[in-house]
């Protein structure tokens, strides 16, 4: 029996079917939530603003229920928050609000540090490696925002790699209420290049489980985002 040549390719001799690409579905809700999501880190649905339900649906292309569903999943991320008389709005943090989150993740994130350089399996730190790759290819190309999710993605693997899953709960709530704050930390360029250069002193320290160096590192990355955010807020 021979293979049917497909879309130009033939399979090789060790793959008999082709090269294995993995089937993701996606559900209506999580792809409305993600466009959502995408709308208000990139500040094209600004703090403050109301969502319209009828203009942001027949712009997404889909009915108020799916987009309802995808406000609820947003409240309880902390992006957005239902207002008396005006309903769904963009949820604005002033500067203390944020200082106090980011002191936290900073705790939070210097503690998780320590706990997997003890306790993270090599795939995990391998995985985190790879992440970091993938995201330094996007930052050379100067893709923000497929960049800062997977900058998002480090930091949330950090939390998880702990093992302590109160701790990356609790880092991914609070991680999540700041998504579009920490996004303009870093437009301009020499902040962003800023902070690419902490993520590859942060990975030199990840591969060889220096948690002083890590939590050292994390700690001083938090604090120069503090500093990044500060600054694009108020100019």
């Amino acid at each position: 029996m021979t293979l049917r040549k497909t879309d130009g390719l033939s399979p090789r001799p060790s793959e008999p079917y082709g090269v294995s690409v993995p089937i993701t579905r996606v559900t209506l809700h999580d792809e409305v939530l993600t466009r959502l999501r995408d709308m208000i880190i990139e500040g094209r649905l600004p703090p403050g603003a109301r969502i319209n339900e009828g203009q942001i649906g027949a712009f997404l292309g889909v009915s108020r229920t799916p987009l309802r569903e995808a406000i609820k999943s947003l409240v309880s991320e902390g992006l957005v928050e239902i207002l008396t008389a005006k309903g769904a709005v963009i949820r604005r943090f002033d500067e203390k609000a944020i200082f106090d989150i980011l002191e936290v993740i900073k705790s939070l994130e210097q503690t998780a540090a320590r706990l997997l350089c003890q306790r993270a399996s090599d795939a995990e730190i391998a995985a985190l490696q790879a992440t970091h790759e993938r995201m330094m290819g996007l930052y050379r190309s100067g893709e923000r925002l497929a960049y800062f999710k997977l900058n998002q993605q480090i930091h949330s693997g950090i939390a998880l790699a702990s093992g302590n899953m109160v701790l990356a709960h609790t880092h991914e709530q609070l991680q999540s209420r700041i998504k579009r704050i920490r996004f303009i930390g870093n437009e301009e360029a020499s902040r962003w290049a800023g902070a690419v250069a902490e993520h590859e002193a942060m990975n030199e320290a990840l591969i060889a489980r220096d948690a002083d160096g890590l939590s050292h590192i994390l700690g001083l990355h938090l604090d120069r985002t503090l500093e990044r955010v500060r600054h694009a807020i108020n100019n």
